[in-house]
């Protein structure tokens, strides 16, 4: 489709109608920003409805969105019972009116103006039913301790290497790990989001859209800034979440199972069965020593090699963020695990 007049302006005409999906549950502290963002976009306003899919938070959150949505017919707010994210993306796509559905989540930076345009383009010029978003945590809001979350993520020892949301490259890739954007065609064919799933549930879904043969792009242009957690105890909880979502989406889709999502799980699995060992057995305690040994080393050396890159400073925090990811994710993935078994008893 065409998307610009032959003056290459904004044709308000053809553009297609586009619905933002805003999956939230107690986002009183950036849910207002993050609509400012939205509907400040260089964008028709005919062409655009942004649903706000609400969790039920039990802080301001939905009074925030209720006085924005006031004021602003382009928003609307829907209610979640089951709280879900998953659940939330559901509710919002079977009510998205758009040609084109996209999901935001409710605490992101947006230096952008012409994301949606983008949107719009991109799926067009690259004829796919499917586009890719980068998905990059460096916010100009962040404090120190979150700037060191996001080079410890974006870093090959804080993150896997086969997920694109981080790519700064413009190209088609395989939908998975960094799905966003989708023409409804792809709901009539696929189905919507799994509300089994509680984390991961794009991934599992972008799974599934890869397997029904659609094909995505990713460009820079598409690029939004998430807010990494602000502390420890808040990034575990994430991580660990992420890692329950990863042994759903692996028994769900046994022949998706990667390595790189079972290390962190099989590691400190390993570590536990060989310090018992050592408990029965004294004079097997350089074992366990050795293993762990292995880890700190390697923890050591990422941290030294990203902060040689990013700056010194980072040297102190980087270490227990990267013990707090993998742990967080090993943690989410085996008491996943052992509710399962015994749930099949």
């Amino acid at each position: 489709m065409d998307y610009m007049n032959q003056n290459n302006s904004p044709n308000a005409d053809n553009w297609p109608t586009i619905s933002v999906v805003v999956p939230i549950r107690n986002e009183e502290r950036y849910i207002a920003q993050t609509l400012g963002y939205l509907l400040k976009q260089d964008y028709p306003a005919a062409k655009l409805e942004i649903i706000v899919v609400d969790g039920c938070s039990d802080d301001r959150t939905v009074e925030i969105v209720q006085s924005i949505a006031s004021a602003e017919p382009r928003v609307k707010i829907l209610n979640n019972p089951k709280r879900l994210s998953s659940a939330a993306r559901n509710i919002g796509a079977k009510a998205a009116i758009g040609e084109i559905v996209t999901f935001i989540d409710g605490h992101v930076f947006i230096d952008n103006d012409k994301l949606l345009k983008n949107t719009a383009s991109l799926m067009a010029d690259n004829k796919v039913a499917v586009l890719s978003r980068p998905q990059f945590l460096d916010t100009p809001e962040n404090t120190f301790f979150q700037k060191a979350v996001a080079v410890a993520r974006k870093s090959a020892f804080g993150h896997g290497l086969d997920s694109t949301i981080y790519a700064a490259e413009e190209r088609h890739v395989d939908p998975t790990s960094s799905g966003a954007s989708y023409k409804k065609e792809v709901f009539a064919k696929v189905g919507y989001f799994d509300e089994a799933f509680d984390a991961a549930e794009d991934v599992e879904f972008n799974y599934r859209v890869g397997k029904a043969g659609f094909q995505s792009f990713t460009s820079l242009k598409l690029g939004v800034y998430y807010f990494p957690r602000a502390s420890l105890k808040g990034l575990f909880r994430q991580l660990s979440r992420y890692g329950t979502g990863r042994f759903r989406f692996m028994r769900k889709h046994r022949e998706a199972i990667s390595s790189g999502a079972l290390i962190p799980a099989l590691y400190f699995i390993g570590l536990a069965v060989l310090i018992v060992a050592a408990i029965v057995k004294l004079s097997l305690w350089p074992v366990p020593a050795i293993y762990g040994g292995l880890y700190v080393l390697g923890n050591l050396a990422a941290s030294l090699l990203v902060s040689a890159k990013h700056g010194l400073g980072y040297l102190f925090v980087l270490p227990p963020i990267y013990f707090c990811i993998h742990f967080g994710l090993a943690y989410g993935f085996i008491r996943e695990a052992v509710r399962t078994i015994f749930k099949s008893r």
